[in-house]
């Protein structure tokens, strides 16, 4: 049930309730209290932004390809049907699923499934979101889900990465902290999976913990640093500023888009308040690892051929001080994305444009024109490497090689 490296949940189709029962009989479907907190772990678990096929009406019946830096994984059928689905699974084997990795035959998950931190969820969780789903409408469609290439088809080379990465267990509160801080953690570790994409990768796949949640690549996209980092980071967002964001998926300074836009709009923007509020303070807290230092100012020709591109094609949306709209059109001149080491997301929606995300909060969901075609690698490189270093912000200058890569890399991908 993982984003995909990235219909709602709250839609219709997915609220009907049906009698498919628990082989171990433990997920009660007629427990309405336990299916509507399975029906909310579900959305926090963010499980249909890879189990649903992006506009298809058979949602959680799998069959969507999830890329993985080995190769890609199809996501499998998840509705209660018996044959190809889970309908026949006995709740300790949906468990051991979800929560220690270990498929029905005995065999290993792939971590694409973030078995890794859906165990720090509780039994009660799991069988919760199990008597949910139980509850959807049966689907028939058999997936083949490993489509991986030999030697990482091998499953049982996961006992390996498990003695690396993996720590069974449930979440642990730190008593040093508060309740609310203590939920936020979980929700970010746990079902929120925040880490399957915002921290580094060894080579193996396996998170780099020394940088948590500091921003990652994957899927032609760079997902950024979300821990209080001054520069980098969260840091000049209030605790308002991130709820805003991860209710509207807008606020001051940016909108969602890309895969961050689909977390929103099936995950975050269904989410209580309160929950909302500790992801806040949870993320808030985490260390400031640049206390505000920045690179020098750079002074290369790029910037005055960038200032004349930005001031014709850029400021009338984002404005001449790249302050933007808020809510509407974002801040370059506040935004730490733009500025981050890795601005291959900042070229990717450049050179593809983008459209954010819309919600009932916030249902516009405006977008960005395209300019790959109208501005060459070189033109593409100095306007960025301009907004990178205006109005006070200081970054690296974008190297046009980093365009042509992720321009041919971008146009071998799906919008």
């Amino acid at each position: 049930m993982r984003k995909r490296y990235h219909g709602s949940l709250a839609g219709a189709a997915l609220l009907v309730l049906g009698t498919t029962s628990s082989v171990a009989g433990e997920a009660d479907p007629q427990d309405f209290t336990q299916l509507e907190r399975g029906r909310y772990l579900t959305i926090l678990s963010d499980c249909e932004s890879c189990h649903t096929v992006p506009g298809s009406n058979q949602p959680l019946a799998g069959g969507r390809s999830i890329e993985t830096p080995f190769g890609n994984i199809v996501a499998p059928n998840i509705t209660p049907d018996p044959e190809t689905g889970i309908g026949s699974w006995s709740d300790e084997q949906f468990d051991a699923a979800i929560r220690r990795g270990i498929r029905r035959d005995g065999s290993r998950l792939y971590p694409a499934m973030p078995y890794n931190a859906y165990t720090k969820m509780s039994r009660d969780d799991v069988l919760a979101i199990r008597a949910y789903l139980n509850s959807v409408q049966p689907v028939r469609n058999a997936v083949a889900a490993n489509t991986l290439p030999f030697p990482f088809s091998i499953r049982a080379s996961m006992r390996l990465w498990n003695a690396l990465y993996f720590r069974e267990g449930d979440y642990q509160p730190d008593p040093k902290q508060s309740a609310e801080w203590n939920r936020g953690a979980f929700l970010v570790d746990g079902p929120g999976h925040c880490g399957a994409c915002h921290t580094p990768k060894t080579m193996l796949g396996g998170d780099r913990t020394d940088q948590y949640l500091q921003g990652s690549y994957l899927q032609g996209w760079s997902a950024p640093d979300i821990t209080n980092d001054t520069r980098l980071g969260l840091g000049k967002w209030s605790n308002e500023d991130l709820v805003s964001y991860l209710r509207s998926g807008h606020n001051r300074v940016t909108a969602a888009t890309g895969p961050m836009g689909e977390v929103v709009s099936l995950s975050t923007a269904h989410m209580r308040d309160p929950d909302l509020n500790a992801t806040a303070t949870y993320l808030k807290s985490l260390p400031d690892k640049s206390a505000g230092t920045s690179p020098p100012p750079i002074k290369v020709p790029a910037m005055m051929a960038g200032a004349a591109i930005y001031r014709d094609q850029c400021s009338a949306c984002h404005g001449l001080d790249g302050k933007g709209v808020a809510e509407l059109f974002p801040s370059v001149a506040d935004s730490s994305m733009t500025r981050s080491d890795d601005p291959s997301t900042s070229i990717r929606i450049v050179l593809r444009g983008a459209r954010s995300v819309g919600t009932s909060a916030q249902p516009t969901a405006p977008g960005m024109p395209s300019y790959g075609r109208q501005l060459d690698d070189n033109g593409v490189a100095a306007v960025l490497t301009y907004i990178r270093n205006s109005w006070g912000g200081t970054a690296s200058p974008v190297p046009s090689e980093q365009v042509s890569r992720v321009r041919r890399d971008t146009a071998l991908r799906p919008d």
